[in-house]
């Protein structure tokens, strides 16, 4: 869950605010850019995951937002035959640098949560399975 915007920055004519939603989303497409991540998780609770190609980019994302620091945890799907340790920190430097270049917030954690693996081969099986009952 998010928190409420809150007031990032203060001008001579106003206030700059950056929904947390923003940065779930800045959040799950920088997630969803380092190879070997398959998809997003749809929730810390045992969620429906979500391969890539699909539109809700906030999925598995949660992040706490303040006035100048964000802290962000994300679930993920690892393409089978990856090193997983290796991912997950590629996952956390980009989400870090990500956000700290599009909002100026300083991260101060990044979660990386593996939810489950993707099997490619398993994909192609059932895919054959389906051509050969239909005739």
């Amino acid at each position: 869950m998010s928190t409420i915007a809150a007031e990032y920055e203060k001008t001579e004519i106003g206030t700059i605010q950056i929904a947390p939603e923003v940065i779930e989303v800045i959040a799950g497409l920088a997630t969803v850019e380092v190879k070997g991540v398959a998809g997003m998780s749809g929730g810390f609770a045992g969620g429906i995951a979500e391969l890539l190609g699909r539109k809700n980019l906030s999925k598995g994302v949660k992040v706490e937002v303040g006035q100048r620091e964000a802290a962000v945890d994300v679930s993920v799907i690892i393409e089978y035959g990856n090193k997983i340790p290796g991912i997950a920190a590629e996952v956390q430097q980009n989400v870090k640098r990500s956000i700290e270049m599009m909002t100026g917030l300083h991260v101060v954690e990044v979660n990386v949560h593996i939810h489950d693996v993707h099997f490619k081969q398993a994909e192609r099986l059932e895919e054959e399975d389906a051509q050969h009952r239909v005739k």
